[in-house]
Formats: structure tokens, sequence, C-alpha cells
């Protein structure tokens, strides 16, 4: 009898504990959407990626050049002149490679920029997030517009208009989502 009273005590604590928990999300996709500097960060990040692409298939296009030459003249080389074209189109082939990596590798040119001109960007919204969370004394707040698969959200659950507010936009109800300040 006390082990089914301790259980049923422990399961309605556990219940009351999950109901007072205050859920919320936010959809991030949409804010940024509404933050002009995103939008030119990211509008600036796509010239950039655009510019250095058509580089590294220029240099693509001159290796591939460089191999149809040596194939139409293969059969006139020396064996010594054939090992120098072919070191020469491995070397420039392995310099192309490098010039990709070095733009837009892991670490590379383009993830820099991005850090550079949307991280701040995106930890304001984050901040603007999180103190909306602790305004509300929300447990949880979900990103709509990630991974997290949400069948269904009420629109009285969205505090992303909230957010905008905080920063300083106009919300997409009240406006074109332009800087207020």
């Amino acid at each position: 009898m006390k082990k089914l009273i301790l259980t049923l005590s422990i399961v309605l604590t556990t219940s009351v504990v999950t109901f007072a928990q205050k859920f919320a999300y936010v959809d991030t996709e949409f804010i940024l959407g509404q933050i002009p500097e995103y939008k030119s960060a990211q509008a600036e990040l796509d010239k950039i990626s655009v510019q250095w692409q058509k580089e590294i298939e220029a240099k693509y296009a001159e290796i591939d050049k460089m191999y149809k030459a040596y194939q139409a003249e293969q059969i006139l080389l020396t064996e010594d002149m054939k090992k120098k074209r072919e070191a020469d189109i491995i070397a420039k082939e392995k310099d192309a490679k490098d010039l990709q990596k070095q733009r837009f590798g892991v670490d590379g040119e383009l993830f820099k920029k991005r850090q550079e001109l949307v991280k701040p960007i995106q930890d304001k919204v984050y901040n603007a997030v999180k103190a909306i969370s602790e305004k509300g004394a929300y447990s949880i707040m979900f990103d709509k517009s990630s991974d997290l698969t949400m069948l269904y959200a009420s629109p009285k659950l969205d505090k992303s208009n909230d957010v905008l507010e905080l920063l300083g936009y106009k919300t997409a109800k009240s406006g074109t989502g332009t800087k207020t300040k």
C-alpha cells in the first residue's frame, strides 16, 4: 500500500511539474528574413561565393585545356617532355584544389566571412530569444525552421514577432520588417 501511494504521489508530482512548464517557438528563418542587415550580408556572401567559384572554374578550364593539348601532342613528345607536361598539369590541378579548399573549405575564407557578417546578427537574435524566454518564463523555446519536426504549433506560442520587436524591427503584422530605431 505504501509503494502504491508513493508511486502515485511521484506520478502526480511529475505531472504537475510537466504541466507547469511553458513552451513557445520562434521561426528564425522568418526572423532573419525580416532583418535587412541579414539580407545584405547574405547578398554579399553570395556575390563573393560566385566570384570565387568563377575563379576556380577558370583554373579548371585552364587545366582541361592543358590536358587536351597534352593528349593531342603526346605522340610527338619525348619521355622527358611528357613527364614535365604531366607534372605541370598535376601541379595546376593541386593548386586549383588548394584554392578551392582555401576559399570553400571547413575553415575557409567563405566560412570566416560568414562568421564576420552573419554571426553577430544571429547572436542578436539568440539574445533576444533568450530575453523573451526568460521574461515569459518559458522552459523550452523551439525553432520552427530547424530540423525539428513540428506537426502542429499554435500561433499563440509563436514568439517570432516578439523577437523582431525586441530587436527594434516592425513585425510582419504591422509592416515591412524595417528597423524602427
